[in-house]
């Protein structure tokens, strides 16, 4: 039975050997090969990244096999490589794209495929559009071309690129790292067994910070979590790692670095929503600089707050980063970022880079002479506490137009005390209430899944306000 290839907000993703094959990744690279020559970019060539995951390597290797069998140069990563990493060298590099295969932060069996455009972005639905609809015959008819790799390097339409020494100056011209190696920080750093593996060593080893690495080797399997998503209950390791060295901060990046998770010197993890608002702060306090700020749906209302205080606009997207990296691009935008913990930032590309985020916010910690829950207490001291919580719940697929009626249908009134003020629909159905607390209700648009999130002056009233969103979609 031929596989279905769908592309969603970031790539496609796919179980391996069941939907995630060598046959239907040669189909996508030519797909995107007949798009490329079609688009008249095929001439500046592209480059092929992979992460640590499950034979990532041999999946990249065929997808370069089938690009330069289309006439096309194709550079490839001579080693696993962070979604950051290849997207910079897109544009340092000056090719057409990337196609990264990385399933990032989804559990151990997936794989997956990125398209990244010429400016180092997630390629859009316009572009997705065309390749999904190119798909169906190219797989029917097998319709693809290949040539062997060990012919593409012998000619020179294949050849091997070191993406880390293209980035690693790129970050040095972002960030003066003189007062980050002159401290004497304690960092652990998480990799996840990811493909960020040795990037903070590459930027702190020789210096004073006393840098403890955990997770670093290669391992599929991502053992001890259920999937290497930087998020409280995949980090007991480095929850443990920061207490047992008695660490000043505990930095994690996912599958393919461009997320990222802090836990506090206590052992405490930082929600991306806190560390999204405090790397603006560092960006506009510390740093001194201006400019527009994007944020998701999800992301905090202590934002608008920092946007107030300090004279910049807050401009808000759905979800999703294919969002985000336009506004950052037409606005020049100073940060922007969404509550899945990625971060993107101005003079870089507009993508989510977990590596940068991580560096920028030890760089906070210097500047400022703070711990990170001394930062946390910073902020809240400009913007007041705000507390965020999210659930997820799955349902059956028949009941979801009925939970999708019975949310809708909340126009007016209160909500576990709350006075509602105004719905959003941008992105699911967002209830804002007096005072600014806030609960929204989103459909996956891929499984019988609703996330529910909230945002309240406390944990308690949160919490409150997420069981109120399960109980108005009828979960309760």
């Amino acid at each position: 039975m031929t596989t279905t290839i769908k592309f969603g907000t970031d790539g496609w993703r796919g179980i391996i050997a069941e939907d995630f094959t060598f046959a239907n990744v040669r189909a996508c690279a030519q797909a995107i090969a007949a798009y490329l020559h079609k688009s008249g970019a095929a001439g500046r060539g592209i480059i092929i990244g992979y992460d640590t995951r499950f034979a990532s390597e041999h999946f990249a290797a065929a997808a370069a096999e089938v690009i330069a069998a289309n006439g096309i140069r194709v550079k490839l990563a001579s080693a696993p490589s962070p979604t950051p990493v290849i997207s910079y060298a897109i544009t340092a590099l000056g090719t057409a794209g990337a196609i990264i295969i990385t399933a990032s932060h989804n559990p151990r069996q997936y794989n997956g495929l990125k398209l990244k455009t010429a400016d180092g972005t997630s390629a859009p639905p316009e572009v997705t559009d065309q390749l999904e609809q190119a798909l169906p015959e190219i797989l029917a008819r097998q319709a693809v071309k290949s040539l062997p790799l060990a012919d593409g390097i012998k000619s020179g339409s294949i050849e091997y690129v070191d993406t880390g020494s293209v980035y690693l100056p790129q970050v040095r011209r972002l960030l003066d790292l003189s007062p980050l190696r002159a401290s004497k920080l304690k960092v652990v750093a998480d990799y996840m067994f990811g493909a960020g593996a040795s990037y903070f060593k590459d930027f702190l080893g020789g210096s004073n910070v006393d840098l403890t690495e955990i997770n670093a080797e290669r391992n599929p399997i991502f053992p001890g979590m259920a999937n290497p998503e930087p998020i409280a209950k995949n980090l007991d390791a480095l929850k443990q790692a920061v207490l047992a060295n008695k660490a000043g901060v505990g930095v994690a990046t996912d599958g393919d670095a461009d997320r990222v998770g802090i836990m506090d010197e206590q052992g405490n993890f930082l929600d991306p929503l806190q560390v999204f608002t405090l790397l603006t702060l560092y960006l506009l306090e510390t740093r001194g600089l201006k400019g527009p700020i994007i944020k998701t749906v999800t992301a905090s209302n202590m934002l608008y707050r920092l946007g107030e205080l300090y004279a910049v606009p807050v401009l808000e997207t759905p979800v999703g980063f294919k969002y985000v990296a336009p506004l950052m691009i037409s606005e020049n935008a100073l940060i922007g970022g969404e509550e899945s913990g990625g971060y993107g930032f101005r003079g870089h590309v507009p993508e989510r880079d977990g590596i940068l985020a991580g560096l920028y916010f030890l760089d906070f910690m210097v500047r400022s002479g703070k711990t990170p829950s001394q930062l946390l207490q910073h902020l809240y001291s400009k913007v007041g506490e705000h507390y965020y919580l999210r659930r997820d719940a799955h349902f059956n697929a028949a009941d979801r137009s009925k939970i999708m009626e019975r949310v809708a249908k909340f126009k007016a009134g209160e909500l576990a005390g709350h006075k509602l003020e105004r719905v959003n629909t941008a992105d699911g159905f967002k209830f804002i209430f007096a005072g600014g607390d806030w609960l929204l209700v989103r459909f996956s648009g891929t499984e019988p899944l609703v996330r529910i999130y909230a945002e309240a002056g406390s944990p308690t009233e949160a919490e409150k306000l997420v069981n109120a969103g399960r109980e108005l979609a009828g979960l309760e």
